[in-house]
């Protein structure tokens, strides 16, 4: 919702959203061989678990880098009242 007082210039984070995950990728792909060479099924399976959601984040924010900017209202659209 636009309430007027966004900055004309104003992004969105997903650059530092896509490091995050690749961070978070090599992270958990340690964690889950690291517990389960260890011999630890249930960490391992989390690590896994959290595996696959930071994985499914890379893969929405490639698509949403690789579709490029959106339409946004210029300054000569006047703002929508916020709800109230």
């Amino acid at each position: 919702m636009r309430t007027g007082s966004e900055p004309a210039t104003a992004r969105s984070a997903l650059r530092m959203r896509f490091w995050l995950s690749v961070w978070g990728v090599l992270w958990t792909v340690a964690g889950t061989v690291g517990f389960a060479l260890a011999g630890h099924p249930g960490w391992a399976l989390a690590c896994g678990v959290l595996w696959l959601l930071v994985t499914v984040d890379l893969v929405v924010v490639l698509r949403h880098i690789r579709q490029g900017p959106h339409y946004q209202p210029g300054p000569d659209v006047p703002p929508y009242r916020p709800p109230g």
